[in-house]
């Protein structure tokens, strides 16, 4: 078998391992949207995305991709990380980039190298990924592009004496939440953007040409995703969606059990709560307020609004806990290796000064080492005391079996809370319905909702 061939088929079954524990897994459910908007094979293709999830961004992308094999530029510090990392992030096409705030200008230089292949490698019909915004956001909002994307597409073109048609192709990303697993993703993917209409623009005046072919793009990938523009009032207009956002989405037409629809509703809700800002000051930095001071009662009483919301009566309660009772044992019983694979990364996770490498830690450590080692442990253990083929069985089960054990984790933590709430004084518990029924009664008298 040649060497190009079999290394082939070696990618294809990593990427189908890597893509299961990432659609199955890791995450709940994965939403790709708009992948018939894909330009052909052998056209080049500049991807582009907002960036909110480090690597898990990327791999989104990645998978969203049968027949290309594209290139991500990334910041370097995440790709180098440590060795275990690097040779991951470098296997599935990873190219480090670095930037004069976070590697110094003697680091710029080494740029210069992955600019010239990715360029190259446009202009021959392959694809690569960008990050315009350069780094991740640790909010739902879109941050400003850098020209970096624009130039390398421009230059990719240049290469060629213009007589190739380049594409970028607007993205984006959303996250039902950024942290755990078993969470729900959406990826869309928005018109291809030609560049070939700006060549001549472009010889003359380079910056122009980029500036207004970038603008098509970030309006485009705006108008996809959650934009939260309003950074005073974030926390209060992010919270209002967890409340509010299904009440808004069936009064919408839209369903609020159906992740893209829900992302449809949030946005709509966050423009109009804008819009109003403007016309009705006063009325929604009220709800604003009352938001606050309700998250902060809920922070207080170690509870959610679901709690409050459902309003848990005594009854569920001791029905949640007679259910845990029951399935404790085989809870126990599917702890192996679940339990060990999800707890290995929590010493490198809880040092993390930014967050939003959790993600990134946990499914890469999972995929490359955790996976395979109990994996593997728990196959020998099973065909030396049973037999293969029931060795077999029991690790294709295995997946299964951890989603089981992390949501009865997540049932179990429903269920204290359950008992926070129902522990909690009568008037605490009038108090805190009092300021949510306000709540939602303020937003449907602003919003027109049930009029």
């Amino acid at each position: 078998m040649p060497q190009t061939h079999r290394q082939n088929i070696i990618y294809q079954a990593f990427r189908c391992y890597l893509r299961f524990f990432h659609d199955r897994v890791f995450y709940k459910r994965v939403y790709r949207i708009g992948v018939e908007n894909m330009p052909a094979e052998g056209k080049p293709l500049l991807v582009t995305s907002n960036h909110q999830n480090c690597l898990n961004d990327p791999l989104g992308l990645i998978f969203c991709f049968r027949d290309r094999k594209p290139h991500i530029l990334a910041r370097a510090d995440v790709i180098e990380y440590n060795c275990l990392t690097r040779k991951f992030l470098r296997s599935i096409g990873l190219l480090p980039t670095f930037r004069l705030n976070f590697d110094g200008e003697e680091a710029l230089a080494r740029n210069n190298s992955t600019f010239s292949e990715s360029e190259t490698s446009l202009i021959d019909g392959n694809t690569i990924i960008m990050f315009p915004e350069g780094v991740h956001q640790d909010k739902r909002w879109l941050g400003p592009f850098s020209s970096g994307y624009t130039k390398m597409a421009f230059e990719a073109a240049q290469m060629d004496n213009f007589q190739t048609e380049v594409f970028i192709l607007p993205c984006c990303n959303h996250y039902s939440d950024y942290y755990g697993i078993q969470n729900e993703l959406i990826i869309k993917i928005g018109k291809p953007v030609s560049i070939a209409p700006f060549y001549e623009l472009y010889k003359t005046k380079p910056r122009t040409a980029q500036r207004e072919v970038s603008a098509l793009v970030f309006s485009q990938i705006e108008s996809m995703m959650l934009d939260i523009t309003d950074l005073d009032n974030y926390e209060a207009i992010d919270f209002l969606r967890g409340i509010y956002g299904r009440r808004f989405a069936s009064a919408n037409n839209l369903n609020p059990n159906h992740f893209p629809d829900q992302l449809e509703a949030d946005k709509m809700l966050v423009a109009q709560l804008d819009s109003l800002k403007a016309e009705k000051p006063d009325a929604v930095a009220s709800i604003y307020s009352k938001a606050l001071e309700y998250k902060q009662m809920l922070t207080n009483s170690r509870i959610t609004d679901l709690e409050v919301g459902r309003n848990a009566t005594s009854g569920q309660t001791a029905a949640n806990l007679f259910s845990l009772i029951v399935l404790a044992p085989f809870w126990i019983i599917c702890l192996w290796p679940a339990l060990f694979i999800y707890c290995a990364p929590l010493p490198i996770t809880k040092r993390l000064k930014d967050k939003m490498f959790e993600g990134t830690i946990r499914y890469t450590m999972s995929v490359l080492l955790t996976i395979p080692l109990f994996y593997g442990l728990s196959f020998a253990l099973v065909a030396i005391y049973a037999n293969v083929l029931f060795a077999i069985i029991y690790i294709a089960m295995l997946p299964f079996i951890g989603i089981f054990a992390w949501n009865y984790w997540q049932f179990a933590k429903r269920t204290c809370r359950m008992v926070r709430f129902r522990r909690l004084s009568a008037d605490k518990r009038q108090s805190l319905n009092g300021l949510r029924k306000s709540i939602v009664e303020k937003l449907d008298g602003i919003l027109g909702v049930g009029c």
